[in-house]
């Protein structure tokens, strides 16, 4: 099957989740922290759980200070291992050497193949993913609530597929990880998670986005097989991926479609049935036009519910567009009386985004500044918080690992009286990072869930790479 965990053409940095840089107030990171902010979770921790505040005792500003207090109930272990994982991935030389290994001949041989996996497996895939299948995953959800009030998103971790058999492959683990989902109690999990790019061709994603595009531009351009949806260009879009008019699609690529359509509404209703939330991945821009139509495509067919949206969709505030793109989005959502969710996150194809638009002669479609896209996403953030707290049917989720941005939140929080417990805000962090955000966000009385991929350990090594690339200094 032609599928991967993650691309490996290149190195994601930043994360999806992660600031792009500190701005203002320090954000707690692992120099910072008294005790390691990066850690693992046993099994079963032997210290009692974290205090979880009733409504009434929560607090209305996050704490970061009291590193002891945030971490008591990690065990002394995997405070330790954690250390060492932290260590290792902020050694630049050794980061350099682990990546040249993993894609060298050596993992040609199969005893060196083996002794390297074992390697990995037992540090860094251990520290950053849940599991090998859905089902240890499933049981690392639990034991990381179960010691810390954590919630989980489960991640089924392939990402690329490029023909229709891996992506009907890829569609049933998706339905695994739903059911996977749906064994644990609701308190435990928020969320799965599902890559577009992983049940429908990236060919073809590319194809749909061009046409998108030049319909965009085109007014009186239109396409026969374009489903309902909401808007996702503004005029400040990027479109200099496309700059002539693309070639219909032919009958093969429409029957594509169709089945890729097919795929994702087959999550969606299996979500639907199962009351679980799904959440989908962005990706950069030369792909985010198709998967944005099919994301807000499917919630116009899934989101009946008018008190908690199924189907989310992703917003990069590192995107000079994101903000009007997202207004855009609201607005056309309000009209058509369709409850919608959003996952907020900074973006994490910065290099190849300014890659691309230099080879083609553009200015990159990021932020100039860091701090504008820490205005960006602060804003949205806010503009979002204010339509969840109105008892509309938004739902959000603040992917974040800046501190700055939980703060603010926290803030506005009180400010409009919003009920935290109530699911229709929480926050996120991936699995291995930024704990002491997530247990600050916690004791503050928050929902908080942690981003959990799982799979294959011979999969996951993109994704290792680039948190060990995330975490070197």
């Amino acid at each position: 099957m032609a599928a991967r965990l993650l691309r490996t053409n290149f190195i994601r940095r930043p994360y999806r989740f992660s600031a792009l840089s500190p701005v203002g107030q320090p954000t707690v990171t692992a120099s910072t922290a008294v005790v390691p902010e990066i850690l693992s979770f046993g099994q079963q921790a032997p210290e009692p759980p974290v205090h979880h505040p009733k409504p009434n005792e929560a607090h209305h500003d996050i704490d970061l200070s009291d590193q002891a207090r945030l971490f008591a109930s990690v065990p002394t272990s995997d405070l330790l291992r954690s250390t060492a994982v932290l260590h290792a991935a902020a050694i630049g030389p050794m980061v350099d050497l682990g990546s040249w290994v993993m894609s060298s001949k050596l993992m040609d041989n199969a005893l060196t193949r083996g002794m390297v996996l074992g390697l990995v497996k037992s540090t860094f895939y251990d520290h950053f993913c849940a599991g090998e299948d859905a089902d240890a995953a499933a049981k690392r959800v639990r034991s990381v609530y179960e010691a810390t009030g954590l919630k989980g998103m489960l991640v089924y971790g392939v990402e690329h597929a490029d023909d229709a058999a891996s992506c009907d492959d890829n569609m049933h683990h998706f339905l695994r990880t739903i059911e996977a989902a749906k064994s644990l109690p609701t308190s435990h999990f928020s969320s799965v998670v599902v890559k577009i790019t992983a049940i429908c061709p990236i060919s073809l994603l590319k194809r749909v986005s061009d046409l998108l595009r030049w319909e965009y531009k085109t007014k009186n351009f239109k396409l026969s097989w374009k489903l309902k949806s909401f808007p996702v260009f503004s005029d400040s879009s990027p479109l200099y991926h496309t700059n002539s008019e693309p070639e219909p699609l032919t009958a093969e690529e429409e029957r594509e479609l169709e089945a890729a359509h097919a795929r994702i509404q087959d999550i969606c209703r299996k979500c639907q049935e199962s009351n679980v939330p799904l959440l989908v991945d962005a990706e950069d821009t030369i792909l985010q036009p198709a998967i944005d139509y099919m994301a807000y495509s499917s919630a116009i067919l899934f989101n009946a519910d008018k008190d908690r949206p199924i189907v989310y969709n992703t917003i990069q505030a590192y995107l000079r567009d994101a903000g009007e793109r997202l207004h855009l989005a609201v607005q056309e959502a309000e009209k058509e009386n369709v409850p919608m969710g959003f996952k907020l996150v900074r973006g994490a194809y910065m290099s190849s985004e300014a890659r691309l638009a230099d080879s083609l002669g553009h200015k990159s479609p990021v932020h100039d500044t860091i701090q504008n896209t820490h205005d960006c996403y602060n804003n949205c953030m806010t503009f979002l918080m204010e339509k969840a707290s109105n008892g509309s049917g938004f739902g959000v989720v603040l992917a974040t690992h800046n501190a700055d941005s939980g703060r603010l939140a926290s803030k506005k929080a009180s400010e409009l009286n919003i009920d935290k417990q109530n699911g229709k805000i929480e926050f996120a962090q991936l699995y291995g990072m930024s704990d002491a955000l997530s247990f600050g966000l916690k004791r503050a009385g928050f929902n908080v869930s942690k981003y959990m991929p799982f799979g294959p350990v011979e999969t996951a090594i993109p994704y290792l790479v680039r948190r060990a690339y995330e975490n070197r200094e």
